[in-house]
């Protein structure tokens, strides 16, 4: 599982580095077409917004399996180590339900809702379906790493600034 969820993160950082390298090319494009050639693209802020949505997604699994997203440790660092791993293990697996029912399940719905209504967005002309397939996707990250987080021993050390 640990090899895995190893790779699966490094796939994640590649990709999340490759669409931000596509973020700013298309941004910067964006304001040359408009600025310098005083001819505004007219797809550019759509696909730099459906960038962002991919980045944002994608990146929050990553955080997850890095341990960098925000949480609200106060508490949870008072508690002795069989504890602290009890209370870890509970928000793993509240993070584990929500990444399985809302964003695979209910991901998974607005997908097919959307491509099914053949809905496409307005510049880029592409379907929305594969914009939003990105939720059930980050999901599935969520899910893996959060199962990998449950069977794992370890709580998360009590000063996180040691993870990065």
């Amino acid at each position: 599982m640990k090899k895995l969820c190893v790779q699966l993160e490094k796939i994640l950082a590649t990709l999340c580095g490759i669409l931000m390298l596509l973020m700013v090319l298309d941004v910067t494009w964006q304001v040359l077409s408009r600025y310098v050639l005083t001819n505004p693209s007219s797809f550019t802020e759509e696909l730099a917004r459906f960038l962002l949505i991919w980045i944002g997604l994608l990146g929050a699994a990553y955080s997850y399996r890095r341990r960098a997203h925000l949480g609200l440790d106060i508490l949870v660092d008072k508690l002795d180590n069989r504890k602290r791993i009890l209370a870890d293990r509970f928000a793993n697996f509240i993070v584990l339900l929500f990444a399985a029912l809302v964003m695979i399940f209910g991901g998974s719905r607005i997908v097919w809702l959307t491509l099914t209504l053949e809905q496409v967005s307005p510049a880029l002309q592409v379907q929305m379906g594969y914009v939003y397939s990105v939720i059930p996707l980050s999901g599935l990250f969520f899910c893996i790493f959060a199962v990998e987080r449950i069977i794992n021993d370890e709580a998360a050390p009590a000063d996180h600034a040691e993870t990065q």
